[in-house]
Formats: structure tokens, sequence, C-alpha cells
């Protein structure tokens, strides 16, 4: 098996050397930036796993496969929290959170040698997970919305806004002032867009705002029904499933 590692600080890659080691697993080289990789990547065959260090000295490890197509099975090794590491399950990608644990890299690679019996093609959408690599309260949300009414546009402030929802295949966005107003997106794309720490959806119709919160009440089937200040159109039920995230959004 030919393995490299792409870490920027020399201790933890002769750690985890020694650690591959330990599980009869030899490494063959040891990269530690992004320029140094692109360069080796460039004229080598490529291993046929890396075990990768998301930030780098010189940037994120992700620049590498900017210029270079990855043709290797990837783990990553990262010291980002959970709210990153989703990434790497929908990309069906390992990862090993520092400081690694040796149990855990064990499995990992045990996971690595059983994919090999069926290999897939590796698709990573790098774009995507550095999305959520990016911490949220980094992060830049839409502050403003337009509605086009008659042959004017109309601008809203999130902060005017108690919620978004569908209906009738379109899109529309309801005011503090009780107005609806049709808008050019879909809810699925609002979800890139909204801070999530102020919105949140509750089920496939609706996001809401929790300032325009004005009740919570219990529901059949273990849901809830929330009261905004003025959309009073509809129901708007939490999910069975969304319950107990919703309550720690609240919090």
């Amino acid at each position: 098996m030919n393995i490299i590692i792409i870490e920027d600080e020399k201790p933890a890659a002769r750690r985890l050397s020694r650690m591959l080691d330990d599980l009869d697993i030899k490494v063959h080289t040891m990269l530690h930036s992004v320029s140094e990789s692109i360069e080796w990547f460039s004229n080598n065959e490529h291993p046929d796993l890396i075990f990768l260090d998301i930030q780098l000295s010189d940037g994120l490890s992700f620049e590498i496969f900017d210029t270079v197509t990855i043709k290797s099975s990837i783990i990553f090794t990262t010291a980002y929290d959970e709210y990153a590491l989703k990434a790497f399950k929908l990309n069906s990608i390992d990862y090993l959170l520092k400081p690694i644990d040796d149990e855990e890299l064990e499995a990992a690679v045990k996971k690595y040698k059983n994919q090999l019996s069926s290999p897939q093609s590796l698709k990573v959408d790098f774009e995507d997970i550095k999305k959520l690599l990016v911490n949220p309260m980094d992060r830049v949300y839409k502050k403003r919305f337009t509605a086009r009414v008659g042959q004017h546009l109309k601008i809203f402030s999130v902060e005017d806004i108690e919620c978004f929802y569908s209906e009738n295949k379109g899109t529309y966005l309801h005011t503090n002032e009780n107005r609806n107003y049709l808008i050019d997106t879909t809810l699925e794309s609002l979800e890139d867009e909204l801070n999530p720490q102020q919105f949140y959806r509750v089920n496939r119709k609706f996001y809401i705002n929790i300032n325009a919160i004005k009740d919570i009440i219990s529901y059949t089937n273990s849901r809830l029904q929330i009261k905004l200040h003025h959309f009073n159109e509809q129901e708007i039920i939490v999910a069975r499933e969304r319950v107990k995230d919703f309550k720690e959004w609240l919090e």
C-alpha cells in the first residue's frame, strides 16, 4: 500500500507515521505544504491513500486539487469541530479528529481496506466542504431580500421578515407589517443565504425568524405548533423529526 502524509506540523506527521508503522503500514512520503504537494503530485505516481491535514501553512489543502486531479483515497486529519465533520460524512470521506486516537486510526485504515474490495470513484465536492469549514460566526449571510411589486423592486431587511414559505410552487416572504411578497428563489437556496442562528427551517414549507416567535404549543404526534406575531394564514408545524434540533436551536 502506497501512503503519503500531508501535514504542515512535522512532529504531528512523524507521530502519525509511527502510529501507522505500529499497524505495519509504511509511509512513502511526508509533505508539509500546498506548494510542495502540488510539485510532488505533478512529478510522481499518485499514492493509494493520503492522510490529509486541512489547514496547511500556506493555505487549505483543497488548493492542491485545484491544480492536480486527485487519484487517491483520502482520510482527513483535522482539528475542526463537529459542525465541519458533517461534510466528510456526506461525501463518504473518513476523517480523524486531532489528536489522533490509535483505535480510530486503525478503524479508518480498516474502512479503507474494506472499500478496496468494491472500489468506487472518489467524488469529492471540495467547495461544499469548504463552506462547512467556515465557522458560522464568520460566514457572511444575506441581510436584504428584494421582491418585485408591479414595476418596482421593494427591499426588505431580514430583521423585518417573519418567515419564508412555499406555496403553489412559489416562495414568499412575510413581513412584520403582515404582508406577503413573492420572491425569486427557493427554500433550498435559502439554506446557504440565511443565518442559521436567526432562521430555522421547521418543515419543508417554512423558514421562521426566531425573533418572530410569539408562542410554541404542543401539537399532536409529538410535534410543535409555532405562532408568529403576525403570520396566521396557515399552521406552522415543526416536523416531529426536527423537534429535538429545533429545541436546541432555540437555546
